[in-house]
């Protein structure tokens, strides 16, 4: 599988982003093949046009797979899996922020629920109570946003 330069462009430039999506490089560079093949592809394809191991690509599609944006096919009489991404861009986008908020933002929020509601010590305490509790306000201000949008 080669590539064009637009293309490489594409899938280099997701690879970077994809540490600010909350997975590493390759995972990203796999999505964004992903993303732009009109065809599933089979972890050869894969490793072949991201010049990437086999076993990277193994660990990335299960990580993509945990991540809910990737599904598995099959061809009739072919014994290769196929992956393909899952939904349209808005689907991806609302995917990636509902996992980042399970694995992010969910136990946090769960922190400082717990800890907001405990009587202050002292009164350093107290000052750190108050802005925990701006940051809890925040992240549920934030999160109530998202969900509506």
């Amino acid at each position: 599988m080669s590539l064009s330069e637009k293309n490489l462009a594409f899938v280099m430039h997701c690879g970077e982003m994809g540490s600010r999506w909350g997975f590493n490089r390759t995972v990203g560079q796999m999505y964004a093949l992903l993303v732009i093949s009109e065809h599933p592809l089979t972890a050869n394809e894969l490793a072949a046009g991201l010049n990437i191991s086999r076993g990277n690509v193994s660990m990335g599609i299960k990580e993509l797979a945990s991540w809910q944006l990737i599904q598995l096919s099959h061809k009739p009489g072919d014994r290769k899996e196929y992956y393909s991404a899952i939904g349209s861009i808005w689907d991806m986008a609302n995917t990636v922020f509902k996992e980042r908020r399970k694995r992010e933002i969910d136990p946090t929020l769960s922190l400082l629920r717990t800890l907001v509601l405990d009587t202050p010590a002292d009164k350093s305490d107290e000052y750190a109570q108050s802005k925990m509790q701006e940051i809890h306000d925040l992240l549920e201000m934030v999160t109530e946003w998202a969900a509506e949008l």
